[in-house]
C-alpha cells in the first residue's frame, strides 16, 4: 500500500470495552480523529460477559430466594417460588444486554463520531515507526497509522494446569451464564469474586453448590469477610471446603458427571458434580498483538507493563483496563482510559492512584471495602485501632430481618484518621461508595460518630461502627444521636 493511501489518525484504540470507549469519548471531545478495532462483539467484557448480565442474573436469583425464604423471616408473610425457567431467564438477560450495549457503546460511536474498524488487530513495522495491520473476517487487510496507540483489549477467564482438565466440558465465568438450564449440582473451583458470586447464584437457582477454594473466601479482604460469607453459604446448603488443592478433573464415563480429587485438611477427597465451573482467574488478552514487535515489554502473564500514567515501554504506545493486570474493575478501566489520553495528547502527568479504590463483591449479604485492612496498615506501619460491629446493632439490618454481617472501621490510633473500612451487608457496596469520600477527606473516628446519618439506612452502620470507638453501643437506644 502506498505510504499516501494509510489512512492517518491522532489515536487508534485496540478493543471496545470501558476502557477504550472512555478514551474514545475524551479524545474525541478534544477534537482528536480516533480509530477503534474490535475483533469481536462491540462493548466489551462488562456489558456483554461481565457486570451486566452477571449482576441480573444474581438480581433474578436473590428475588427467587427471597421469594423461597421471605416465609421464615417475615411472620404472616407466604410465599413460594417454583423451579426456574432458565431459557427465559436468559432471553430476559440476553434482552438487557442488548439494550444496554445499543445504547451505551454501538450509538454513542455514531454520537461522537469516530470510525470503527472490524477485525484482528496485529502490531507491525518497527519500534520507530509502528503500524495496526488489521485482517477481517474475509482476511482483507488495512493498514492503520496513528499519533499514539492504547490498548484496551481487556482479560478472560484463565484455567490452571490441572491434569484432565482438557477433557472435561468444564464451565467459566463466560459460558455459565448462558446454559440453558440450572445442573442439578456443580462444583466451583476458586474462592474469589467472581466464583463466590457465580456459586450463590447457581445455589439460588436450585443447583446444590460445592466450592473449593485453595485458601479463605476472598482472602485479600478482612478475614471477618470469609468467616461471615462461609456461614451464610453454609446456611443456603452451599459447601465450602477451603484449602483444598485440586489434583485432577474426569468424567465418569458411566453417568458423564464431572469427579474432582483435591487433597484438602481431611486427606485426598473425590467430589462430584454435573457440572464443573473454574472461577480462578482471568488473564490479559495480549496474544497475536504483535507487542514485541513494536517493543511493548509484557509481564509473566501477559500483561502489558505500564507506569502509574499508563504509558507502556513504547512512548507512543499505551494500555487501559484488564490488560494492564491492575484492578479488574470496568470504573479503573475508564479511569485508565481518561488518564492515557490527557498524558498522550496534553503530558499532563496523570497518576492513578488506587489508594480509596472500593471493592464490591455482590454476594448477598454482599462485601463492600475501601482502603487497608486491618493488616494492611500493620505492614505500613499505622498502629491501628479496630471495631467490628455486628449487623444486629444496626437498625436497618434488624428490620430487614438479616443481621448477617458487620462493618469494620481501621483507624490510625494516634491521629484516629480512618484508614480502612470494611462491611458485609445488604448494600454493601453503598457503605464502600460512602467510605471513599471518607478515607478522601481524611477524617476521624470522632468526625463520622458526630455527622448527621438518615435512620434506618444502611449507611447509619458506619456512623455507629464510629461511635464504637468511645461509646459501648449496645447500651444507645435505636436511634440516639
Amino acid at each position: 500500500m502506498p505510504e499516501t493511501a494509510v489512512p492517518e489518525f491522532d489515536l487508534a484504540i485496540v478493543g471496545s470495552g470501558g476502557g477504550a470507549f472512555a478514551a474514545a469519548i475524551r479524545a474525541t471531545s478534544l477534537g482528536q480523529q480516533v480509530v477503534m478495532v474490535e475483533r469481536g462483539t462491540v462493548g466489551g467484557t462488562c456489558v456483554n460477559t461481565g457486570c451486566v448480565p452477571s449482576k441480573a442474573l444474581l438480581a433474578a436469583a436473590d428475588a427467587r430466594h427471597v421469594a423461597l425464604d421471605a416465609s421464615g423471616r417475615f411472620p404472616g408473610i407466604s410465599t413460594s417460588a417454583g423451579p426456574v425457567d432458565m431459557p427465559g431467564l436468559m432471553a430476559g438477560k440476553d434482552a438487557l444486554v442488548e439494550g444496554m450495549r445499543s445504547e451505551k457503546y454501538v450509538d454513542l460511536i455514531a454520537d461522537y463520531g469516530w470510525d470503527l474498524r472490524r477485525g484482528e488487530a496485529t502490531f507491525t513495522g518497527t519500534a520507530q515507526d509502528p503500524v495496526l495491520e488489521i485482517t477481517n473476517a474475509d482476511g482483507a487487510v488495512q493498514t492503520v497509522r496513528a499519533r499514539h496507540y492504547l490498548v484496551a483489549t481487556g482479560s478472560r477467564p484463565w484455567t490452571p494446569p490441572i491434569d484432565g482438565l482438557e477433557g472435561v466440558d468444564y464451565l467459566t465465568s463466560t459460558t455459565a451464564m448462558e446454559l440453558p438450564e440450572v445442573p442439578e449440582s456443580m462444583i466451583v473451583l476458586g474462592g474469589g469474586y467472581v466464583a463466590l458470586e457465580q456459586a450463590q447464584l447457581f445455589a439460588r437457582l436450585g443447583s446444590q453448590v460445592t466450592v473449593l477454594a485453595r485458601s479463605r473466601l476472598l482472602s485479600g479482604e478482612e478475614p471477618e469477610v470469609s468467616k461471615t460469607l462461609t456461614g451464610v453459604f453454609a446456611d443456603e446448603g452451599i459447601q465450602v471446603v477451603r484449602r483444598a488443592a485440586v489434583e485432577s478433573v474426569a468424567t465418569d464415563p458411566a453417568t458423564g458427571s464431572v469427579v474432582v480429587a483435591a487433597t484438602t485438611r481431611a486427606g485426598r477427597q473425590e467430589y462430584t458434580a454435573d457440572r464443573l465451573l473454574v472461577a480462578t482467574g482471568r488473564r490479559a488478552v495480549t496474544e497475536g498483538l504483535g507487542l514485541g514487535t513494536v517493543g511493548v515489554a509484557t509481564g509473566e502473564r501477559g500483561e502489558i507493563l505500564v507506569e502509574d500514567t499508563l504509558a507502556s515501554s513504547h512512548p507512543r504506545i499505551w494500555a487501559a483496563g484488564d490488560v494492564t493486570g491492575h484492578p479488574e474493575f470496568v470504573y479503573v478501566a475508564s479511569a485508565h482510559g481518561v488518564t492515557a489520553v490527557e498524558n498522550a495528547f496534553h503530558d499532563t502527568g496523570q497518576r492513578v492512584d488506587y489508594t480509596h479504590l472500593p471493592r464490591v463483591t455482590f454476594t448477598s449479604p454482599a462485601v463492600g471495602a475501601v482502603g487497608m485492612t486491618d493488616k494492611q496498615a500493620r505492614e505500613a506501619g499505622i498502629r491501628c485501632e479496630c471495631r467490628v460491629l455486628p449487623l444486629e446493632y444496626v437498625p436497618r439490618a434488624l428490620v430487614n430481618r438479616d443481621t448477617r454481617g458487620f462493618v469494620k472501621i481501621v483507624a490510625d490510633a494516634d491521629t484516629g484518621r480512618i484508614v480502612g473500612i470494611t462491611a458485609v451487608a445488604k448494600e454493601a457496596g453503598d457503605l464502600a461508595a460512602a467510605g471513599v469520600y471518607v478515607l478522601s477527606a481524611g477524617m476521624t473516628v470522632d468526625q463520622v460518630a458526630t455527622l448527621w446519618c438518615p435512620y434506618l439506612t444502611m449507611a447509619e452502620g458506619l456512623k455507629i461502627a464510629a461511635q464504637s470507638f468511645r461509646t459501648d453501643v449496645s447500651k444507645l437506644s435505636c436511634c440516639a444521636a
